[in-house]
């Protein structure tokens, strides 16, 4: 973990500023490109005033023995009336990977942000590698990684140079970055694009050149803000893969998503958050296990009927042995029957003459924990 200069406020984004942080709180993590901050490697360290960390920062070596990577209690985000984050208490171990689970507007990247040190708190506390974020804020910087839910890719570079232009933003040595931009690139499966301009990368190579050049710090933590987020289901899982070694390598991830199946693949623990509070917490199975069913019955009678025929079903099943039938949910498009055995609902129904113009039977999921807790679907 290298961290021994930070750029001036001006151009590190270096601010605890509350009165832009309701402007900023639409934006990605990071949402600007390297090009924004730094115009070229050579006129960066010409133009941009550097400053060497004290002593005393450069002392902030992590401690080791406290087994939280994050620590947050009663953290709150107010912008003027309205609380973005309520309140809400978690833990991150290291080396796990942690999951924010929630629909668009819930508190998860206001959470995000405040973790990474470029948004205030209104109360309550956090710790990031044991350093308040508030007061150390460029010390946590340097220990995180962070890929935005956007890539901020340069594209008039190659990609082997948005690699070393983002590690000589650290002010990292540039001797130490060629041989870093190598194995950076054969991690992310990139060496035969080293010399391509990042504009002729597709999605998926987008995607892990923008986690590659995240670690070229050596972090502790990796933030990830919807991680395959436009990727086809093959990119996905190559970015699954390589995110997998992260962790076998101890990294800390904390990520936010909304597919259910990235969820329930990578995090080890998640929150469920909705209106800036914690809704449930737990491992995927521990939620579904809680939360749900173990099977989901989904339905179509059509559009005018879903409605109206989910009282008889919910009579129908209540009354019926040996399934463990839980209850009916209505959607705009289908009705959802939580039994323990979906396939002998169905059986049950089409006996009784209920006859679906089609019918699934299918594994409960986190996205039914989340409609269990919140009366909505994680895309509303």
């Amino acid at each position: 973990m290298f961290s021994p200069w930070i750029i001036l406020p001006e151009y590190a984004d270096e601010f605890i500023a509350p009165e832009d942080d309701l402007k900023r709180c639409q934006c990605d993590l990071y949402p600007i490109t390297l090009r924004e901050h730094l115009w070229s490697v050579d006129s960066a360290l010409r133009k941009l005033p550097l400053m060497p960390l004290s002593p005393e920062s450069t002392s902030l070596a992590p401690d080791l023995s406290i087994d939280s990577a994050i620590q947050a209690r009663e953290l709150t985000k107010r912008y003027g009336n309205f609380a973005a984050v309520d309140g809400i208490d978690f833990h991150v171990t290291r080396g796990e990977a942690f999951g924010l689970l929630g629909p668009n507007g819930a508190g998860k990247s206001t959470t995000m942000r405040m973790i990474a040190a470029v948004a205030s708190r209104t109360s309550g506390t956090i710790e990031v590698a044991g350093l308040d974020p508030q007061v150390h804020g460029p010390e946590v910087r340097a220990r995180l990684g962070v890929i935005p839910q956007q890539d901020n890719l340069d594209e008039e570079l190659t990609v082997r140079e948005n690699i070393i232009m983002y590690g000589r933003y650290f002010g990292l040595p540039r001797r130490y970055l060629l041989d870093k931009a190598d194995e950076l690139l054969e991690f992310a499966q990139l060496t035969h694009k080293a010399k391509a301009r990042v504009e002729s990368l597709s999605g998926g190579m987008k995607r892990r050149l923008t986690i590659a050049r995240s670690l070229v710090n050596e972090p502790e933590i990796l933030l990830l803000d919807e991680p395959t987020t436009g990727l086809d289901p093959q990119a996905r899982h190559i970015l699954w893969d390589r995110l997998f070694r992260l962790k076998e390598r101890g990294t800390t991830l904390v990520l936010t998503t909304h597919h259910m199946d990235e969820a329930e693949q990578l995090c080890d623990r998640l929150i469920v958050i909705d209106h800036g509070r914690i809704m449930a917490e737990g491992s995927p199975s521990e939620l579904i296990r809680d939360h749900s069913t173990r099977e989901v019955l989904e339905m179509r009678f059509g559009m005018d009927r879903n409605a109206e025929l989910a009282t008889a079903l919910e009579r129908d099943l209540g009354a019926a042995a040996g399934l463990g039938f839980q209850r009916v949910e209505v959607l705009p498009d289908r009705l959802l029957v939580y039994a323990e055995d979906a396939e002998s609902a169905l059986k049950h129904l089409h006996l009784g003459g209920h006859k679906p113009v089609t019918s699934l039977v299918r594994r409960s999921s986190l996205e039914d924990v989340f409609l269990r807790l919140t009366g909505r679907s994680l895309v509303d």
